[in-house]
């Protein structure tokens, strides 16, 4: 293995968008580790997570934020507090947007709100493999218009195209300096915080509709055995008695399924057995209460 070249520069990159536009499939891609939780479901980040990527002598400091949408609850105006302040005082800002003609209201906030913190901007396009050549020259002709941004990346973030042509563009963000993050920290993310993330994805994957969104994952406890296997015990929050039932499934069938699936995955990210065990509360309107999202680690002041 080769020594890795010292770190004297750094940049601290934003990403943004409307929801479902591939953000965390974007961090994801870029540390080439999952980071965050991804599914085709909205608002499926509700908190800031940020990621480290060291290249060349840059280290890159992403953070993955919730998509923008108008709030709706107390999580919903958390989550755009969450989006406004990352976009002010960072290195530079990606709005990531989808291969449509068409520059929505999320989008046009984003943008208002870029302009007014001055912040340096790159457009990128997601999901071109989804469109042909002249409508994608549409879009781009369409941004351009819109806001002066420093570059615009068509990629995909799924299959991984273009994230090669969006670093070299991000290199010109990067600042003299000393690294901010260990050589091998890709997160700051606690492994407990990480373990609940892991378990609401699968609960996003699993359950239909409004519920997911009305649910919350609390780790009551997280330790290691002598023989290096982790017990986990989590307890998952609902808005209704009839939520709880959904979730649990007949005879605790959909209940096992989130569970299994959720104890691969923490076995794959903890490198280890996992004892998972989950229990379903019902906490009614969680998401308008401040003390409960603080609980939950939203803090909504």
């Amino acid at each position: 293995m080769t020594k890795q070249q010292a770190i004297t520069k750094t940049a601290m990159i934003t990403i943004s968008g409307r929801p479902n536009v591939g953000k965390s499939t974007l961090l994801n891609a870029l540390v080439g580790e999952k980071i965050a939780i991804v599914t085709n479901k909205p608002q499926t980040t509700r908190n800031r997570i940020l990621a480290v990527l060291n290249q060349a002598d840059i280290q890159f400091v992403f953070i993955d934020t919730p998509g923008y949408h108008a709030p709706r609850t107390r999580l919903g105006d958390y989550m755009v507090k969450v989006i406004r302040e990352s976009v002010a005082d960072v290195d530079g800002v990606i709005l990531m947007v989808e291969p449509i003609e068409n520059i929505g209201p999320q989008e046009q906030h984003l943008i208002k709100w870029i302009a007014a913190n001055k912040v340096p901007a790159v457009l990128v396009i997601n999901k071109i493999d989804t469109v042909k050549k002249e409508e994608l020259l549409a879009v781009i002709n369409l941004y351009q218009e819109a806001h002066g941004f420093d570059a615009i990346v068509p990629i995909s973030a799924k299959q991984g195209d273009g994230l090669g042509e969006l670093i070299e563009v991000l290199d010109r963000y990067a600042l003299d300096g000393p690294q901010l993050f260990p050589d091998d920290m890709i997160t700051d993310q606690p492994e407990r915080q990480i373990i609940a993330e892991i378990l609401r994805e699968k609960l996003l994957l699993c359950l239909q509709k409004e519920i997911p969104h009305g649910t919350a994952v609390e780790i009551t406890k997280f330790s290691e055995r002598d023989n290096g296997i982790i017990d986990v015990e989590a307890t998952i929050f609902v808005e209704k008695q009839s939520h709880k039932g959904m979730v649990i499934g007949k005879q605790g069938v959909m209940l096992r399924q989130i569970g299994e699936l959720a104890r691969k995955d923490m076995e794959r990210f903890m490198g280890t057995k996992v004892y998972l065990e989950t229990w379903v509360k019902v906490k009614e309107k969680w998401r308008d209460s401040a003390y409960l999202l603080r609980n939950f680690g939203y803090n909504a002041e």
